[in-house]
């Protein structure tokens, strides 16, 4: 009987995605004796050709991780949607954007002249150029560098988003067995809890009855000690928990890590940097102006790094940031 296909690829990541299969140990032979992997570059030997010879739709899913940056990732995306029933956004880069989204506050040119003139090591005095014009003439081709950073819906139709960095084996395993299952939910759906991260942490009945209010908003390097019994938010860590989507089940708190939003938000949250950004502001617990100001300058330097870590490019903000020519 032949075996359901499936395919794995990366786009513009870390890597993480794909260890994120790797580590279901034991549990990847649950999946694997059940499916044929037709295309998975990073750990096989595939060539772009194997998945063109594919019939339209033969693959019944495929798990794409990373942002989409260069021409390749896209053209590469676009096939493998031709060719799949399904496409799954695999990790918070495929989801929302990642790490890599954030480098949309950013020119191309920007990046381009840090690397290759202008950055602490860079030795370049012929101001040598990726050009791809010129590898063409050299028989070659090098990608194009787009200008943005953008999460896999604004490139291709997705059917459903596996989140996190990396996404925790629990939700990997789930998420797969329930694709397979032939017992799809909602096209769009975000598999993985419905609830606030807060929801599933073991501290979240030290929070007072009357509600979070902090005078300081500290680093995460900075407390001599912290109280793995205590809301980290009662302690001044910057958590974005309350606004963050569950399922991971608060693994970075157990680490006495706050969480930093890499499930994305819930349901109906258009925007999640505003939503962190309103709720950090909604407990700090005074009227004064500059009191707040100082507050949040002391322990939120890099407000963009914080609140659009992971999202940057699905964020409403990223359409009003004007670019330099």
């Amino acid at each position: 009987m032949e075996k359901t296909k499936v395919a794995f690829y990366w786009c513009a990541s870390c890597g993480g995605c794909e260890e994120a299969v790797v580590d279901l140990a034991e549990d990847i032979l649950t999946v694997v004796e059940k499916v044929d992997i037709v295309f998975w570059p990073v750990a096989l030997d595939f060539k772009r050709e194997d998945v063109e010879n594919l019939k339209d739709g033969e693959i019944l899913a495929t798990f794409i991780n990373g942002a989409v940056r260069l021409s390749e990732q896209e053209e590469m995306v676009k096939l493998l949607r031709k060719k799949s029933k399904l496409i799954i956004a695999f990790g918070a880069c495929a989801h929302t954007g990642g790490v890599p989204g954030l480098a949309n506050s950013q020119t191309k040119k920007k990046i381009f002249d840090y690397y290759y003139y202008s950055g602490p090591i860079v030795n370049n005095p012929e101001r040598n150029f990726p050009n791809p014009e010129f590898t063409k003439k050299q028989g070659f081709e090098l990608p194009e560098f787009y200008e943005d950073v953008r999460a896999l819906d604004q490139v291709i139709d997705v059917d459903y988003y596996i989140p996190g960095c990396a996404p925790p084996p629990n939700i990997v395993k789930n998420a797969v067995l329930t694709l397979l299952s032939g017992n799809l939910p909602p096209k769009g759906k975000v598999l993985a809890s419905d609830k606030a991260l807060c929801e599933e942490c073991d501290l979240n009945k030290t929070k007072p009855a009357e509600g979070i209010k902090i005078k300081e908003i500290k680093r995460y390097y900075e407390p001599e000690k912290v109280d793995s019994e205590k809301c980290l938010l009662l302690q001044g860590l910057p958590c974005l928990g309350p606004v963050t989507r569950g399922g991971c089940n608060a693994l970075c708190i157990k680490g006495n890590m706050p969480c930093t939003g890499c499930f994305g938000p819930v349901d109906g949250v258009k925007d999640f940097g505003a939503a962190a950004l309103s709720f950090m502001a909604s407990i700090i617990d005074s009227n004064d102006e500059n009191e707040i100001k100082n507050i949040i300058e002391k322990g939120i330097p890099d407000p963009m790094g914080l609140f659009y870590m992971y999202s940057l490019p699905k964020s409403l903000l990223f359409k009003k940031i004007i670019r330099e020519e």
